[in-house]
């Protein structure tokens, strides 16, 4: 069998372009996706150090990228005249309680839709697909009627519930545990196991990345999610991060024009979507690259 045919042969070999063209090519690819990462990450690491940047620097023209003393003093006028802890605990429980309803409900409908014969089962997953392609604003005026006719205005409840499921999520780990083989499944029905135990002891244990994948997604959205906290929410004992930096950012009083104490709240706000995302990196990979193989 020729090089080119063999399903071991390697990348090399079946690279048919002439070796110094290779030699040239990989080193620009690095030095543009390196580029790219410099452009995209830019703003961030801007936000990032300028939360530790004195007024004057951050006011100072041409721009000062590293400052020449840090400084922890935005924090601390942040946390004198903003009560952060209350809505970062806000935000905490918002989001973590979406991030699990979403893992549990989610898995169980995908499970359903991806494993189990019913009637039904097709015309459901198109509503999962025809979901998919509503634009979310567009229910946030039914929405908010019905957390008003349920009384959960001013709540956690009416904060969580609207995003306790999602179609995104539906889709993503049914199409995950398609991948699974249907011949698993059937040797524990054989010995006798319930639906519940291969589901909970079988198809979840192997759905890891899809669920890793999952809960940075939904964590994501349900911690920078500022309209419907908005909307939903009248108490300011009840606002989360981010609808209490805007707040704050629009208050002459309180504010007063600083832009260290906004870019210290922004660092804030973002600070624990990297701590989530880099935990679950390796199974966020792997979930990205084998969701809808089978």
């Amino acid at each position: 069998m020729s090089a080119t045919s063999s399903p071991n042969a390697p990348a090399e070999a079946l690279d048919k372009r002439p070796p110094g063209t290779r030699s040239i090519t990989r080193p620009l690819v690095y030095v543009l996706l390196s580029l790219g990462l410099l452009v995209m990450s830019a703003p961030f690491l801007w936000m990032g150090i300028s939360a530790f940047k004195t007024q004057s620097e951050l006011s100072a023209s041409p721009p000062v990228w590293i400052p020449a003393e840090w400084t922890l003093t935005n924090f601390r006028q942040l946390l004198d005249k903003l009560d952060l802890p209350l809505y970062f605990m806000n935000s905490v429980i918002v989001a973590v309680l979406v991030t699990v309803s979403n893992l549990v409900f989610c898995s169980m409908l995908g499970y359903a839709l991806a494993k189990l014969n019913f009637v039904g089962r097709n015309k459901i997953f198109g509503l999962v697909l025809g979901a998919l392609m509503v634009p979310g604003n567009l229910m946030l005026l039914p929405l908010f009627v019905l957390m008003s006719k349920l009384q959960l205005i001013d709540s956690y409840a009416g904060l969580v519930l609207p995003f306790a499921a999602g179609a995104f999520g539906v889709f993503l780990m049914r199409q995950f545990m398609q991948s699974i083989p249907d011949e698993l499944l059937e040797a524990a029905r054989m010995d006798g196991a319930s639906e519940w135990y291969i589901f909970w002891r079988i198809v979840m244990p192997l759905v890891k990345p899809a669920l890793a994948t999952l809960s940075i997604f939904t964590f994501l959205g349900s911690w920078n999610n500022f309209v419907w906290p908005l909307i939903a929410t009248n108490d300011p004992d009840k606002y989360t991060l981010p609808v209490a930096l805007a707040t704050f950012a629009t208050d002459p009083n309180k504010a007063g024009g600083s832009n260290g104490m906004l870019m210290a709240g922004a660092f804030l706000i973002v600070l624990p979507v990297l701590v989530v995302f880099i935990a679950l990196q390796r199974h966020f990979t792997q979930g990205i690259a084998t969701a809808g193989m089978k």
